[in-house]
């Protein structure tokens, strides 16, 4: 079956890129609009923070259930679950800064409910696409978190000058509710491969373990489901899983950093207006976009083409993009214009999306039955890292404006940039040691 001359799975990869990109559209959103709606209302920054790092909170803690629950109900289900529920959230929870209790619940509700969305994709797309174009396939679906986070600084300030921050809010369950109706349309589950190269290495194969388990065959001619558990213990204690888990922790890091704090940096630290420096300070995002789809594409030209193996790919990738992320990352305070920051910082973030050609694609090499279960385990680490990382440079730049009293010095901001440049280092060093492109579990 196609859909204007498409294939399903090419089908299915581009939906997953417009739900990653809307779900960015959507964080993004809400931090400008409640900024915007909390600054006019008198609300202080302690509080502000609290509500912004609230969704944090909730996405974390969904991560691993997402994983088993796209396991168990199948990705395909879970992903629009997860999609109509946040955009009910969003359609249904007025943005009243002055009810705090209201706000902290509707943004656990929706960093719940997006916290099932990427082990699901995992899933969805482990089940679709081939090994050979799983790299491109993945790297294609995370850039429109990219390209989501873009579009949303470019446009939503607009819509919040011309309509009022709730008119974000609508927009955002508009665009939730209008992709869950294209995937209920054109989603389907893969249908099951005969091939036996195919069927080995994972594709058109049903993760659900009631559905896809091996059959035992009956003296009477019929056949019985044998259930299949989730090795849990077996990816816990797994070497390889450990190198995604902390490769992810550290992309996360320094991109929720960089997210969270280089307006600041651009404003306190080099004195510069963001109104002034125009659409320029969406590079760093453009940038993330267009490496993400460089990767994939590399990744799986080395393969197919038997330049390298799987794992030598992964290993190559992703340690050039955490090193090259290193270097732009340790350089970053020293360059003092907004074309030098920049350049160092769209460097460091489109390097880091390069390396998701590696890390990132890793889950459904080693464990293309159980890809939502790792996803989930890894994107644990991740929003970790985030919580961790966005908290502590807090604190590192309230010690840091004591010390040299203020933010302008690059003395002031170099602990904020070395220490996810140092964590790229280490990362990929474990990346290097103990990751695999072996399929590991069965």
């Amino acid at each position: 079956m196609t859909w204007m001359n498409l294939p399903n799975r090419y089908l299915i990869v581009i939906l997953t890129f417009v739900s990653t990109c809307v779900c960015y559209i959507e964080r993004v959103g809400f931090s400008i609009a409640y900024t915007v709606a909390a600054d006019a209302a008198g609300i202080n920054q302690s509080s502000k923070g609290t509500i912004l790092s609230t969704f944090y909170y909730g996405y974390a803690c969904s991560q691993v259930p997402g994983g088993w629950a796209a396991q168990k109900i199948g990705g395909r289900k879970v992903l629009l679950l997860s999609f109509v529920l946040w955009s009910l959230t969003c359609f249904l929870v007025p943005l009243d800064p002055n009810r705090v209790t209201i706000l902290v619940v509707a943004r656990l509700l929706v960093g719940v409910a997006q916290g099932f969305i990427f082990p699901s994709i995992h899933t969805v797309l482990a089940q679709w696409v081939p090994p050979h174009e799983r790299s491109r396939s993945v790297s294609l679906t995370t850039s429109g978190m990219y390209l989501g986070a873009a579009m949303g600084m470019l446009f939503l300030p607009s819509l919040v000058k011309l309509k009022g921050p709730e008119s974000v809010f609508l927009a955002e369950a508009a665009l939730g509710v209008l992709w869950s109706v294209l995937w209920f349309k054109y989603a389907t589950d893969p249908p099951r491969s005969e091939h036996p190269k195919a069927a080995a290495a994972g594709f058109g194969e049903s993760l659900l373990p009631t559905d896809a388990s091996p059959r035992t065959k009956m003296e009477n001619g019929g056949s019985t489901v044998k259930a299949t558990k989730i090795p849990w213990k077996k990816i816990l204690i797994s070497r390889p899983v450990w190198a995604i888990v902390v490769n992810n922790f550290t992309f996360h890091y320094a991109l929720y950093v960089l997210m969270n704090w280089l307006p600041t940096y651009f404003e306190q630290g080099l004195q510069l207006s963001l109104q002034e420096m125009g659409s320029s300070k969406m590079m760093p995002y453009l940038n993330m976009f267009l490496f993400s789809n460089v990767g994939g594409i590399v990744a799986d030209h080395l393969i197919t083409k038997r330049v390298m193996s799987v794992t030598k790919t992964r290993k190559f990738l992703n340690t050039v993009g955490f090193i090259v992320a290193s270097i732009a990352l340790l350089a970053l305070p020293i360059f003092r214009t907004s074309g030098g920051a920049i350049l160092c910082s769209s460097v460091a973030l489109g390097f880091l999306a390069l390396g998701r050609a590696g890390f990132a694609v890793n889950h459904m090499d080693i464990a293309p039955r159980y890809a939502g279960i790792v996803m989930g385990v890894s994107n644990t680490a991740g929003t970790l890292a985030g919580i961790i990382g966005v908290d502590m440079t807090g604190r590192l730049l309230e010690a840091a404006k004591i010390e040299y009293s203020g933010l302008s010095s690059p003395e002031s901001w170099r602990a904020v940039f070395f220490i996810p440049g140092w964590l790229c280092i280490f990362s990929s060093f474990i990346f290097l040691v103990f990751s695999t492109g072996e399929r590991i579990f069965d």
